[in-house]
């Protein structure tokens, strides 16, 4: 039996609307359009059997094979929808209004019975953020973040709270996916000089310090983000604070922990300085990804044992995306960047296509595992919104975009349970395609007058560090470990400090030296009676120092930049030119 193939939801000012995935890309007449204008929210169950939205009047509910209305709910202003894993609850949240009196608003969360469409339970729940009550992905458990408690409720019985997981100012928290037992990861932040704190919990066992699975302790996190790998082996923690009091960087710090449910924990060395943009498990679980680093940033692959595995250089990249088969990685450059993807084989590390997609605002990979959407959102961006789908090997399949006066907030893909669509070979042949690329026309850099019918010369601002792999045959192929990295950077602060106490020592001498020399110097130098002359000679012998000092910054272990370089290879050109200058006095 053929896999079925999957629908992307489209809504925006046009409507709500469904579009058949590959191959054919045409408007599903299995759901009808919604024309309104004010669609605010929608969702797929998770297993991709319901859809629900919200039009600004009620809540709908329609199976999503034969388009039938299951259920409506008369929620004009709800603005957030989610489905448990099971499909048996929709959970709503709207804006909470307390009363001009000030009396305390009505209960704006809610939980619907799917089958019989009574509401189960209401809750206050003021913040928008983390609004959604979390499931164990069989609901035999469901928690809430209520007052630095979480409650926990089972078998969806709202009515009872089966257990309380009370530590002092618990901010967040975060269940485990896949089968009992269910873990717990909570994050409680710092106070008074005390660091902040992740520990891991396995259900019911909440008795204290003793009872936690791992436990990391850290300073310097304002908040934090916590990824649970698919198996619930091993959680990733970036920690970030607000403000970078090193001044190095505008976004504030962050640092990567990972911890695991034996209680192993390690912080993971990242080999650059600067921000952490993005950090995505590989849905085998026994690997990551990190992009991360000052511009143009790095990417690497890290193992269980926060060991290094592959070097992807550094590139203009911000994001990284695992296929739903964990077989392709796709890097990619999004927000303020150019759009700049890298489609990677993961197994072999082979880079497969670059494709381009320019102001793209979100990026999705299709449950197929062979096709990806890239779109232009509003309010992000409110010119040129639409939607692509390309084919990973590079190949722009579909592209629309809305009228010049219409807008599109979103795009999502129908998702599918695991091993719907089975895992096939990576291909690197690009795909048939009747579009043509869309990679821009690169902008030409601005040239004066004088250099525009001379010879080109590349000059870049940063020079990208290429993979591991493709690196030349006289650099070190192997990535450092953590141990060796912090060696390196040890060997590399001593080296510095010791060519800064050579160079003071020999200033020192030389400054009475030059002294003694000043009368002297009174001695009218050989000239050769042709001031333009003498001016060529001592420009030569300024530009031989400079590259003197440059070769010997580079004895010195210094990495020195392309446009230095060129300079020391014009050592031997500027010699010839010089002697012949000086032979002709």
């Amino acid at each position: 039996m053929a896999p079925p193939t999957p629908l992307l939801a489209v809504r925006g000012s046009e409507g709500l609307y469904m579009v058949n995935g590959p191959p054919s890309f045409t408007e599903s007449t299995a759901f009808q359009r919604d024309s309104g204008k004010n669609c605010k929210a929608v969702a797929f169950s998770k297993d991709g059997s319901l859809f629900a939205w919200c039009n600004g009047e009620k809540v709908n509910i329609v199976n999503v094979t034969n388009a039938e209305l299951l259920r409506s709910f008369d929620l004009p202003k709800a603005v957030c929808l989610e489905f448990s894993p099971k499909n048996n609850i929709l959970a709503t949240w709207q804006a909470y209004t307390t009363a001009k009196d000030g009396t305390a608003g009505v209960p704006n969360l809610q939980l619907h019975d799917v089958k019989t469409g009574k509401c189960l339970k209401s809750f206050i729940q003021k913040k928008m953020q983390n609004w959604c009550p979390c499931w164990a992905d069989d609901e035999s458990i469901c928690a809430r973040n209520v007052n630095n408690e979480v409650h926990f409720f089972e078998n969806n019985n709202f009515n009872t709270i089966a257990n309380k997981l009370h530590l002092q100012k618990v901010n967040d928290f975060v269940l485990s996916p896949g089968a009992q037992p269910t873990k717990v990861a909570v994050y409680v932040p710092g106070s008074k000089g005390a660091p902040s704190f992740v520990r891991l919990y396995q259900y019911p066992n909440f008795n204290g310090p003793q009872s936690a699975l791992a436990n990391k302790s850290f300073f310097k996190a304002d908040k934090v983000t916590m990824l649970w790998n698919k198996k619930a082996t091993a959680v990733l923690v970036i920690a970030s604070t607000e403000v970078d009091k090193t001044g190095a960087s505008y976004y504030g710090e962050q640092t990567l922990h990972y911890i695991a449910t034996n209680g192993e924990s390690a912080v993971v060395q990242l080999p650059k300085n600067g921000p952490i943009y993005d950090v995505v498990w590989n849905p085998n679980s026994v690997e990551f990804c990190a992009v991360y680093g000052f511009m143009p940033a790095k990417a690497t692959v890290f193992n269980l044992k926060c060991d290094p595995v592959f070097d992807f250089g550094t590139g203009p990249r911000n994001a990284a995306y695992y296929s739903p088969h964990g077989h392709i990685l796709v890097l990619a450059g999004f927000g303020n960047l150019r759009g700049q993807m890298e489609v990677w084989d993961v197994k072999n590390y082979k880079l497969v296509s670059k494709p381009v997609a320019s102001d793209s605002t979100y990026f999705a990979w299709c449950p197929d595992g062979e096709h990806i959407v890239t779109a232009t959102c509003a309010p992000r961006l409110r010119v040129s919104n639409g939607y692509k789908i390309w084919h990973y090997t590079g190949s722009l399949l579909h592209s629309y975009e809305v009228p010049s006066n219409e807008e599109m907030w979103q795009v999502s893909w129908q998702p599918f349970l695991d091993g719907v669509f089975p895992v096939k070979a990576v291909k690197y042949q690009a795909v048939p395609s009747e579009l043509p690329s869309a990679e821009p026309k690169p902008a030409q850099a601005y040239r004066p007058p004088a250099l525009r019918n001379k010879p080109v010369t590349s000059s870049k601002l940063h020079e990208n560090e290429p993979p591991q792999n493709m690196k030349p045959p006289g650099s070190s192929d192997k990535p450092l470990s953590k141990t060796a990295l912090k060696n390196q950077r040890k060997h590399e602060a001593k080296k510095a400090a010791k060519q800064e106490a050579k160079a003071d020592a020999n200033q020192q001498p030389a400054q009475p030296s030059a002294s003694q020399n000043a009368p002297r110097s009174a001695v009218p130098a050989v000239t050769s009676g042709d001031p333009e002359v003498d001016k060529k000679i001592k420009n030569l012998k300024k530009k031989l120092k400079a590259i003197e000092q440059l070769k010997e910054q580079a004895a010195a272990g210094k990495q020195l930049e392309k446009n230095q370089l060129q300079k020391i290879q014009k050592e031997t050109a500027l010699l010839q030119e010089l002697e012949d200058l000086e032979l002709g006095l």
